[in-house]
């Protein structure tokens, strides 16, 4: 009798581990395995620029999928070097990562190089839009000009030296764009305002952004913007000067200076990193390129709440972040 009870017990365990014994299912994992998503940055992840942006977006996604039992989350930051990075890369992706981002259009290449390598991985990497025709490699960027414009429509209604600074670190990717449709928004509000340029070669050089943003305020600059995380140099020569603005993007720079600080374009990744969640567990592990917008939500307008922004000013902006949208306005990258 106890022999046969035991026998029934066994079987009836070994019937619930064939059903699966309700295992749960996340982001394309079975059982007990957490989705696995490492990503490697070029700065810190409180750098309130480029990498803070996608850190806080997987940080949100692990929160919504369930916490650290569902995704799990690996970074390696200030990953200057190319070098450093590709190790890096090719170290999580050999660690059996489901999703492994270069989040740096630098680490280009060796994406290109390391992800054939590893094809059942998925690589993203940005700000671009090639994915090397590889099925396991996603790219992504923003349309930076669009806020770049709203920004520059503000900013043009609110300097009143008519003059502005632009600091940025390299005339490339977002960064470019970002300036190209600043210029815009400034133009089309008022044409006849002056703004000079200054473009660092370096994306963390902090000194160097000071000293360009500093030069701008000594000839006349009341406004300034630019990108890269090396732009806390710029907001803290805005700060120093004290009634000079800023208008930032990539993340909401409001808490670096809460008196001159305007408004920033925000980056949202989450909607695109839910896509390729959602694409691995059925399947898909690349080939796809995807880009941020007002339209889709990606980018974002955050005004300061401690800057008294007018109400011809934000309303000059909704009207020009609405036309975005709608394809009245039209900003070229």
């Amino acid at each position: 009798m106890k022999f046969r009870t035991l026998f029934a017990l066994v079987m009836v365990l070994a019937l619930l581990t064939a059903c699966g014994g309700g295992a749960a299912t996340t982001g394309g994992q079975t059982g007990d395995k957490p989705l696995r998503i490492a990503v490697v940055m070029p700065s810190a992840t409180t750098d309130l620029a480029f990498s803070q942006s996608m850190w806080d977006a997987l940080k949100a996604i692990q929160a919504e999928m369930g916490g650290e039992s569902a995704v799990e989350l690996k970074y390696s930051e200030n990953m200057f070097k190319v070098a450093d990075a590709a190790a890096a890369i090719r170290d999580y992706a050999s660690q059996g990562f489901d999703i492994v981002l270069g989040h740096g259009s630098q680490y280009g290449s060796s994406i290109q190089e390391i992800a054939p390598d590893f094809p059942k991985t998925t690589f993203a990497w940005g700000t671009e839009v090639n994915t090397f025709g590889m099925s396991n490699v996603y790219a992504y960027t923003a349309a930076a000009e669009q806020g770049g414009y709203v920004n520059g429509v503000m900013a043009a209604m609110l300097s009143k030296s008519k003059v502005i600074g632009v600091t940025g670190p390299v005339e490339a990717g977002d960064a470019k764009t970002y300036v190209d449709g600043f210029l815009q928004g400034v133009t089309a509000t008022d044409p006849g305002l002056k703004v000079a340029k200054t473009w660092t070669g370096s994306f963390s050089d902090v000194a160097l952004m000071t000293e360009a943003a500093k030069t701008h305020i000594a000839a006349g600059a009341d406004v300034l913007t630019g990108s890269s995380q090396s732009v806390v140099g710029s907001v803290g020569a805005a700060k120093e000067a004290g009634n000079v603005m800023w208008f930032g993007t990539q993340q909401d720079q409001a808490s670096l200076a809460p008196q001159n600080v305007v408004a920033s374009q925000q980056y949202d990744w989450t909607g695109i990193l839910k896509q390729m969640i959602a694409d691995r567990k059925n399947g898909k592990l690349g080939g796809e390129a995807f880009v941020l917008e007002l339209k889709n939500g990606g980018l974002k307008i955050v005004y300061n709440p401690g800057y008294q922004v007018p109400d011809d000013v934000k309303k000059a902006a909704e009207a020009a972040i609405e036309g975005i949208k709608n394809g009245t306005i039209k900003v070229e990258p």
